[in-house]
């Protein structure tokens, strides 16, 4: 079903991409892009895949969405683990991408039930491991 506010449809394939890094943890990142008035899945981010690998498959120009399961230990030695959606909007992105990204986040959000952390990023700094990690807990 379209958003109201901007007639932008999330594809299926987005939330049973969701629920496998949820439930199985078969992926550590999902990066999500709107193309032709849709919701799709851009990447796919292995287990095994780092950080580093997730902040190089946003791009520097272009409006995103992003879902990290972020893995930390916590001061007390406990392992956890935080699932944080991005919207990714850098400051060289087109004017009306950011508009588009920004009316549909919502609405794509709530298609994804299990996020426990949101960030708004318009460069790096704001979505570092640090920033995960002090908004994690």
């Amino acid at each position: 079903m379209a958003n109201a506010a901007s007639g932008i449809a999330v594809h299926d394939d987005c939330k049973l991409r969701f629920l496998d890094l949820k439930a199985k943890r078969t992926h550590r990142f999902i990066v999500f892009k709107i193309e032709e008035k849709q919701v799709i899945v851009e990447k796919l981010g292995e287990p095994t895949e780092t950080y580093e690998d997730f902040s190089a498959s946003l791009p520097a120009d272009e409006c995103r969405y992003a879902i990290y399961d972020f893995d930390y230990v916590t001061e007390e030695n406990c392992q956890k683990s935080r699932i944080i959606f991005i919207a990714w909007s850098p400051d060289t992105a087109k004017v009306r991408s950011k508009m588009i990204y920004a009316s549909s986040k919502d609405r794509f959000k709530r298609e994804l039930d299990g996020i426990q952390v949101e960030l708004q990023a318009t460069d790096p700094t704001e979505m570092g491991l640090d920033v995960f990690r002090s908004r994690a807990n």
